[in-house]
C-alpha cells in the first residue's frame, strides 16, 4: 500500500479509521511558513460532523505537529502532523458480509484478510481529516499570494444553488461567504430546502448524492503542463483522492455536449491593454495549461454507502447470499463535509506546482 501524492511536496497519509490516531507526513514545504493554529482549527471544523444532517461520531479533531515546525513557523524538515481518534465504536463492524458500495471485497481481495476493516480502515473518510488540515496550511499560503479558493454545493437532486459568477469581483464576496459557511451555498433559501431533503433521506434510513462547484480566482497563467502533467490532470488526480467522488469535470464539462464550437468558444479580446477572454467556458484551462481565468471546477460525490436499509450480500465466510442491515453512525450525505476536503486537496495541489514553478522559496517568510 502506498499513500503518498505530490510532485516537489510529498503528502502521505496514515493511519486507520479505528485506530489509536490518523495524520500525514509532508516533506519538502519551505522553511520559514508561518503556522496558524486557528485557521487550522477553524477548517477543521467546517468538516465535522454537525446536527441531524450528519453523522453521530464526533471527534475532536486536535491537530498535532509533532515534527517539522518550531516556533510557529515550518522548518524545513518534514511535518509530521498528528489527529487522535477518541470516539470509535468497533463493535459495528464485522468482517464476514460485504457492505455494497464499499471497499470491503476489493480490500479482502488486495491485503488478503489483513486489512483493518473497522470504520472502513484506511479506506475511511475519516481520512481526510489530515488532508484538511495540511490544506488549511496551503489555502493560506495561496491567499497571501493573492489567490482564492471556494467550493459550494451546487445541487442536491432536484435542488440546485446558483454558479459562480463571471464577474470577478462578484466571484471573490461568493467565496469569501461560502468560506465561512458550514453548509456552503451561495443562495441562502435553497440550503434550507437541500437541508431538508437531507433529513429526509435520513428519515427514510437512506443517502444522496451531491454535486459540488470550486473556483480559483488569481492562479497565475502557465500553471500546468500539456498532455501528462496538465492542470486538468494533476487535480483531477488530488480530487478524485477524495472517497466517494466519482466524477470531475472542468468549466462547462459534460455540457460541451450541447452545443456547437462557436457557441462556447472562449474568444479573445483586449481587456486593459492586456488580453482577455470574452466568457470562461474551458474553465480557465488551455492546453493543460491556466490562461488567467478563474479555474472552474465540479465534482459529484456519491450517495454514502453505509445505509440502514436492508441490502442483498454475500458472507464471505460461509460463501452464501446473505440480508445485510448495517448498524452504526453514517452520514446521510456527505458533500457539506466534502466540500472543505475539496478546498483543501485544490490548495494542495496548487502549492506543489507553484513551488515547482517558482522555486523552493517561493512561499518563504509568507
Amino acid at each position: 500500500m502506498k499513500s503518498t501524492i505530490g510532485r516537489n511536496i510529498s503528502f502521505t497519509l496514515f493511519g486507520e479509521s479505528h485506530q489509536s490516531a490518523i495524520g500525514c507526513v509532508v516533506d519538502g514545504l519551505c522553511s520559514g511558513v508561518k503556522i496558524d493554529e486557528n485557521f487550522i482549527a477553524k477548517q477543521m471544523n467546517l468538516r465535522k460532523a454537525q446536527g441531524k444532517i450528519s453523522t453521530t461520531r464526533i471527534e475532536a479533531d486536535k491537530v498535532q505537529f509533532i515534527s517539522g515546525v518550531y516556533n510557529g513557523y515550518t522548518t524545513g524538515a518534514p511535518i509530521c502532523i498528528m489527529i487522535e481518534n477518541t470516539n470509535t465504536k468497533s463493535g459495528h463492524y464485522q468482517n464476514d458480509v460485504l457492505r455494497p458500495s464499499h471497499a470491503d471485497f476489493v480490500a479482502i481481495n488486495k491485503y488478503g484478510g489483513y486489512s483493518d476493516y473497522r470504520g472502513s480502515g484506511h479506506f475511511s473518510g475519516r481520512l481526510t481529516a489530515p488532508l484538511v488540515a495540511y490544506g488549511a496550511i496551503c489555502i493560506q499560503l495561496l491567499q497571501q499570494k493573492d489567490i482564492f479558493i471556494g467550493t459550494h454545493i451546487c445541487q442536491i437532486k432536484q435542488l440546485k444553488d446558483q454558479l459562480f459568477s463571471d464577474d470577478i469581483t462578484i466571484l471573490k464576496q461568493e467565496i469569501l461567504k461560502v468560506n465561512d459557511l458550514y453548509f456552503a451555498t451561495i443562495n441562502d433559501e435553497i440550503a434550507n430546502q437541500m437541508i431538508t431533503l437531507i433529513e429526509q433521506a435520513k428519515d427514510d434510513q437512506d443517502s444522496i448524492a451531491c454535486k459540488l462547484e470550486s473556483c480559483v480566482i488569481n492562479l497565475p497563467i502557465s500553471i500546468g503542463e500539456p498532455f501528462f502533467n496538465s492542470l486538468e490532470s494533476i487535480l483531477s488526480h488530488y480530487l478524485f483522492s477524495i472517497p466517494a467522488i466519482k466524477g470531475v469535470e472542468f468549466g462547462l464539462g459534460f455540457d460541451f455536449i450541447d452545443y456547437n464550437g462557436s457557441q462556447v468558444n472562449d474568444q479573445y479580446q483586449m481587456i486593459d491593454d492586456k488580453v482577455g477572454l470574452k466568457s470562461n467556458n474551458n474553465g480557465g484551462i488551455n492546453g493543460g495549461i491556466s490562461n488567467g481565468n478563474p479555474i472552474k471546477l465540479k465534482v459529484i460525490i456519491k450517495p454514502t454507502p453505509s445505509i440502514s436499509k436492508k441490502q442483498d450480500s454475500v458472507n464471505v465466510t460461509k460463501m452464501c447470499n446473505e440480508t445485510l442491515e448495517i448498524v452504526g453512525r453514517h452520514d446521510p450525505c456527505i458533500g457539506h463535509r466534502a466540500r472543505v476536503v475539496v478546498d483543501s486537496v485544490i490548495a494542495m495541489a496548487l502549492v506543489d506546482l507553484l513551488q515547482e514553478k517558482y522555486g523552493y522559496n517561493y512561499f518563504q517568510g509568507v
